[in-house]
């Protein structure tokens, strides 16, 4: 059910673009950043993204393409692996403009990791799996050399990958700390945000599909998790958890929804001030379905959530939220410098500037 949700988002299109994102300005002087569409020469869809800063990301995604920026989107650089033609890039995690790591999806042999350090001139495949029962949906750093992938359950129970040097090398962790998943429970491979870390050792997994929409806890980086339940709908394979923004380990937002165009979806954000533990759905959700969210770095309340159908904004934490456009982006990253992108099908990449 898991995997075939995610072939058919594969095929969703967006709504009529627009070029800019209107940001209304606070009372206090806030400015008025716009998006600023980039052209990448790409027709693919991308659906992975790595901010470095608001001169350098990466984005990955349909035909094996990976591409990379060190001008703020003015040019890219199409940096593919070599023979990845038929691959699905989901998700992508840099470390700069040199070192980054990419996640390729699907059954079998289709689920990879292909890792470079020098820019994407040359990459190295780390890891493709052979379990033909695994399929691999995200991946998340802790910092340059600790991270972890995850696979919709494998035996009952959600199958977790560590590396320990910079994602050379791979292994499977214990599933003992794992609890159950729910009958028809996966993630979704929409953004590359199913898998997030905050700190040294704090990590969330989005689920959907299940009779709830859930997210799990590990404080030790994947050897042991809980469940808390979301508030985000579930109980069919297109809705649930589709992606998650920490900003540390405390604050966290949840958006997700109905994945099929036209179909609603209520409730679709909720927020959690204590790790995780307890969830609350949002007072004023987001619109619609979204797949991807990010914090922006220079603000301890303003968030932004991507979808097909367009952009939300909230500026107190999560708990309201109004869209400011209805252009189609997959997902959205924000860096420390301030600088926030989005990336989405069509060769669809976005800066936002002030």
């Amino acid at each position: 059910m898991g995997k075939t949700r995610r072939v058919l988002a594969a095929g969703l299109g967006g709504v009529a673009m627009v070029a800019a994102l209107t940001v209304p300005a606070q009372a206090h002087g806030e400015h008025t950043p716009t998006w600023k569409v980039k052209n990448t020469a790409s027709d693919a869809r991308f659906r992975g993204l790595a901010a470095v800063s608001g001169s350098t990301a990466w984005v990955a995604g349909t035909k094996g393409t990976v591409l990379r920026t060190a001008d703020g989107g003015r040019t890219w650089r199409n940096v593919s692996p070599p023979g990845a033609e038929a691959l699905e890039f989901r998700d992508v995690e840099a470390f700069d403009g040199r070192r980054a790591v990419v996640l390729a999806i699907g059954e079998g042999e289709a689920s990879r990791v292909y890792r470079t350090e020098d820019g994407g001139a040359t990459w190295s495949e780390s890891f493709r799996n052979t379990d033909p029962k695994a399929f691999y949906d995200c991946l998340t750093f802790f910092d340059p050399r600790h991270g972890l992938a995850m696979s919709d359950p494998v035996d009952g129970k959600y199958r977790i990958l560590s590396t320990a040097d910079g994602g050379r090398s791979w292994a499977v962790l214990p599933s003992a700390g794992m609890p159950a998943a729910q009958p028809g429970e996966a993630g979704f491979a929409a953004s590359g945000q199913c898998l997030v870390a905050s700190g040294p050792r704090d990590v969330w997994l989005a689920t959907g599909g299940g009779a709830t929409g859930r997210v799990l806890h590990s404080t030790d980086r994947g050897l042991t998790w809980t469940a808390a339940e979301s508030g985000i709908p579930a109980g069919d394979p297109a809705r649930g958890v589709f992606g998650l923004a920490f900003r540390d380990r405390t604050h966290g937002i949840a958006v997700g929804g109905d994945y099929r165009a036209g179909q609603p979806s209520p409730d679709a954000a909720a927020v959690t001030g204590d790790g995780g533990h307890r969830w609350r759905r949002a007072t004023a959700p987001v619109a619609g379905y979204r797949s991807g969210v990010a914090w922006l770095a220079r603000s301890h309340a303003t968030a932004l959530a991507v979808g097909p159908t367009g952009t939300d904004v909230t500026r107190d934490g999560g708990h309201t939220w109004r869209t400011v456009d209805t252009g189609s982006y997959d997902t959205v990253d924000c860096t420390a410098d301030g600088a926030c992108w989005a990336a989405g099908e069509q060769g669809r990449v976005a800066r936002l500037a002030d």
